[in-house]
This record gives structure tokens, C-alpha cells and sequence, in this order.
């Protein structure tokens, strides 16, 4: 059966899509992935959703958007897509077990934080992460107050994100491994010239400590220069080295910018092939937002609609 909406990721873009495109009877299929739900199950209290005053825990939130696109007639298949077929309409899509085989495409398959690859880092309880571990200070930023925090990267992100944390902690440190910066002179100057920034250079984190209590404690830093290593007293760990598109999938299929991330017709979410749309995390290397995911998601599945619908008038 040929489908009218396919939609490749189950993250707040991708959701968002599916319920608009259900309401308009088009009966999209979504393509959950392994793991459903996207960056927002790894977030434990989210607060800046609208719509949820009290907050509200990231995979509840994640659990009410499927619902809802339940509720309309959105269609679920678990697992992962292992090839796309692009190349004409209509287009196919494989997953392990199915042929997907659809007239319009949603890529709302997001990007992954980088994180450093030590395990007192994984989600809680395997590790700290939601509770005090972050990679994405306007997020989780509010929770720490007063608090003395650590920024750990050396680009625009890091100095942004220390930047963005003096607003409500009480200090931030930035951990680089070089005494080099890949950030830009005015990004790094503006970090340089904030008093409430301090710099620990030459050194990485070994280690998050605070296991025991349930809650980042400190961490055990590590000289890159003789290896030594001491352990500081923090109150929270934002790694900020970057992001990382999940677009391995259309490689040399759509076209991309040198980061990896899929390009659009500004002002839409129209790639480079008619009739595929991305939308989220996947196309937005600027603000990485549920909300912003999700009012990409919104346009997406209303151009899929207009298209589908341009398409059958130009047929009749």
C-alpha cells in the first residue's frame, strides 16, 4: 500500500508532524526508531514547554505527544530505517522488517549531543546525567541557581552556553583540553571578559563525581600536558562539544551543509528533493529546541499537505 506521509523519527518534529498530518486525514506512519521519543527521554524535568506551568518530566511529555497522534490515526512501526530509495516518486523506505513505500517523506530524525565517553555521564542511574550532567544549559540551566557549574568544550557552543550560565549560577569554569580555542575572537573574548568565567586549560574530566548521592558533587579532572590528576568541587557538568546530525542515512541522497546538517529552501522545510521534508534538530544546527522542533514539525506535515494536494490536482 502506498502511503501518503512517512515519517523517519519519533522526537518532537517528528511527532508534531504526524498529528497534523492524522487531523488532515492523510494517515501517516511513523518510524519510531530504537529508541522513541528523542532527545527529550534523556531530560528529566522540562519547564520551558509551553503549556506545562509545574513542568513536567521529558518522557511524559514525549508519551502525550504519541498519544495524540494515536488519537488522530498516526500509525507506528519500532525500529530503525536502513536505506532510503530517493530516487523517484514515490519513494521507499526500509526498514529491518518492512518496504515503506510513501508519496511525501518527513526526515525528522534530530541530532545527538556529543558527549565525552566516560560512563559517569550515561542517564541516570547507569550514570549522572539529569542530575547535574546537561548538554544543553538553556534547558537545565534554571536548576542550577546560585550554583558553581562546569562548561566542558573549546568552540562558540561552550563560550555561549558559559556565557548563557552566568545569568543564574554564581560561577562557571570552563574545562579545555588545549590552550588553543576553535571559538571565534568575539565569542571568546566576551567569555574572557565575563568575571563570573573562569578557564581550566590543558585538561579533561576523568571522571563526574556524586554517584553516592544521586547528584554532581564534583569532578575528578585530568592534565593533558603530565597527566595528574585533582579533583574540583562543582554542582554541574554541561558538555558543550557539539552535535551531531543524524543524517548518515542520506548521505550524497540530500544535500547538506559541511556540519552535517540537511539543507531546507529558507522559510520552509523543503530539501532538495521535491517532496521530502526535514524538520527538527535535523535541519536546525541554531536553536535545538523542543519547541522549535515542534513548530518545524507543524510546517512540515502542512507542506506535505499542500504538495500531495498540488500533485493530485496537477494528475486530474
Amino acid at each position: 500500500m502506498e502511503r501518503n506521509v512517512t515519517i523517519i523519527g519519533s522526537g518532537p518534529a517528528g511527532l508534531t508532524a504526524a498529528i497534523y498530518a492524522a487531523r488532515a486525514n492523510l494517515k501517516p506512519v511513523v518510524v519510531e526508531g530504537m529508541q522513541p521519543g528523542g532527545q527529550l527521554m534523556i531530560t528529566t524535568d522540562v519547564e520551558n514547554y509551553p503549556g506545562f506551568p509545574d513542568g513536567i518530566m521529558g518522557p511524559e511529555v514525549m508519551d502525550l505527544f504519541r498519544k495524540q497522534a494515536e488519537r488522530f490515526g498516526t500509525e507506528f512501526i519500532w525500529g530503525d530505517v536502513t536505506k532510503v530509495d530517493l530516487s523517484g516518486s514515490p519513494f521507499t523506505v526500509y526498514t529491518e522488517d518492512e518496504e515503506i513505500v510513501t508519496k511525501t517523506l518527513i526526515v525528522a530524525t534530530g541530532a545527538s549531543a556529543k558527549w565525552m565517553g566516560i560512563k559517569s555521564e550515561l542517564p541516570w542511574p547507569e550514570g549522572l546525567g539529569g542530575r547535574g550532567v546537561s548538554a544543553c544549559a538553556t534547558c537545565d540551566g534554571f536548576f542550577f541557581k546560585e550554583m558553581d557549574v562546569m562548561v566542558v568544550g573549546g568552540g562558540d557552543t561552550a563560550m555561549e552556553e558559559a556565557n548563557y550560565l552566568t545569568r543564574m549560577c554564581k560561577s562557571v569554569t570552563v574545562v579545555h583540553r588545549r590552550e588553543g580555542f576553535r571559538a571565534s575572537k568575539i565569542m571568546l573574548d566576551r567569555a574572557k571578559n565575563n568575571p563570573k568565567i573562569q578557564f581550566t586549560l590543558n585538561a579533561t574530566i576523568d571522571e563526574v563525581l556524586g554517584m553516592e548521592a544521586g547528584k554532581v558533587t564534583g569532578v575528578r579532572l585530568k592534565s593533558t600536558t603530565d597527566g595528574h590528576t585533582w579533583e574540583q568541587k562543582i554542582d554541574g557538568v554541561f558538555v558543550a562539544i557539539g552535535h551531531k546530525p543524524n543524517s548518515d542515512l542520506f548521505k550524497d541522497v540530500l544535500e547538506m551543509d559541511e556540519f552535517g546538517y540537511l539543507k531546507v529552501v529558507p522559510g520552509t522545510t523543503q530539501t532538495n528533493v521535491p517532496g521530502v521534508f526535514a524538520a527538527g534538530d535535523i535541519a536546525d544546527r541554531v536553536y535545538r529546541q523542543a519547541v522549535t522542533a515542534s513548530g518545524l514539525g507543524c510546517m512540515a506535515a502542512l507542506e506535505a499537505e499542500r504538495w500531495l494536494e498540488a500533485r493530485e490536482a496537477h494528475e486530474v
